[in-house]
């Protein structure tokens, strides 16, 4: 095949058997040798140059194809066993990035001295093709896309409030109650005034009228925790709270269903090893997590 493709793209035996440092008898003999093999003619001769037939240049666009994916192959294997290097960009939101996923990245970044890492910690969902990211860790549902996804774990939507606030003005035994109540409201997590529940089984939407409303999930954590009333947060932004006392989850019982935590990615089984390095350690780390994979 190497051969034929050769013919074909050099214009005659003669200068493919110089590229090939073979004899042009060489040339000649593989190539009759796969026209025999194959019971078709691959290519008219002349005295002045080759052409294809019809079944030539089928055949020849087949055969690129394929030599080009055994290079890719080859090319994939050297760089498996080589050393990750080079500029790795992945993303995460804010507080988890600096909870669960930077972490992680120290150690790769230990293990792997010759990779430069850009960490975009933000609150919103980036594009991993338009912005330029390698890896991209995602909470909640992801939508239908061309992107590769291994799920890490789950988190749930909470909500919290102070013990000395649920001392004060009580515990709401029911989502509607919460009308009733000063609502802390971040935006990150809630954009609207609007937070849903399952009641029995049913989707339930309470509408409120926040009495804060802040653009940083910190903020919204610092003002429930200072008492200033409920918030809803997820259950890995709180837990420390949680087990030290300074927050109460309540309603529980009407909480929605876990969202899941992904690591997000472009790369097919033949990228490089700088990706699958860090896709393979980020994805160990995460699955490791008892907050984010309860037994």
């Amino acid at each position: 095949m190497r051969v034929f493709a050769s013919v074909a793209e050099e214009g005659g035996f003669a200068a493919a058997s110089r590229k090939l440092d073979l004899s042009p008898a060489a040339v000649t003999r593989a190539v009759v040798a796969l026209e025999e093999q194959l019971g078709a003619r691959l290519l008219q001769r002349t005295t002045r140059n080759v052409r294809f037939t019809d079944a030539g240049r089928q055949y020849y666009e087949n055969v690129r194809a394929i030599l080009t994916s055994i290079a890719e192959a080859n090319e994939a294997v050297a760089e498996s066993n080589a050393t990750p290097r080079g500029t790795l960009s992945i993303t995460a939101p804010v507080m988890f990035g600096r909870m669960f996923v930077m972490p992680s990245v120290i150690d790769y970044m230990q293990r792997y001295p010759q990779v430069k890492l850009i960490a975009h910690l933000v609150d919103r969902v980036t594009n991993l093709v338009d912005e330029g990211m390698d890896v991209a860790i995602r909470i909640g549902h992801l939508p239908d896309s061309g992107l590769r996804a291994i799920k890490v774990g789950h988190v749930r939507r909470v909500l919290c409030a102070s013990p000395g606030y649920l001392d004060k003005f009580g515990s709401p035994e029911h989502p509607a109650e919460l009308a009733q109540h000063s609502i802390i409201s971040s935006s990150h997590v809630s954009p609207q005034t609007e937070w849903r529940f399952n009641a029995e089984k049913e989707a339930l939407l309470v509408r409120l009228d926040p009495r804060l409303t802040v653009t940083s999930n910190d903020a919204a954590l610092s003002a429930a925790v200072s008492g200033l009333g409920i918030a809803r947060l997820l259950s890995y932004q709180v837990w420390s709270e949680v087990e030290k006392g300074s927050l109460r989850l309540i309603l529980e019982a009407y909480e929605e269903e876990p969202w899941p935590v992904h690591v997000v990615h472009r790369e097919d089984k033949l990228g490089s090893s700088k990706v699958r390095s860090f896709i393979d350690n980020i994805v160990d780390s995460l699955r490791s997590h008892t907050k984010l994979n309860p037994k």
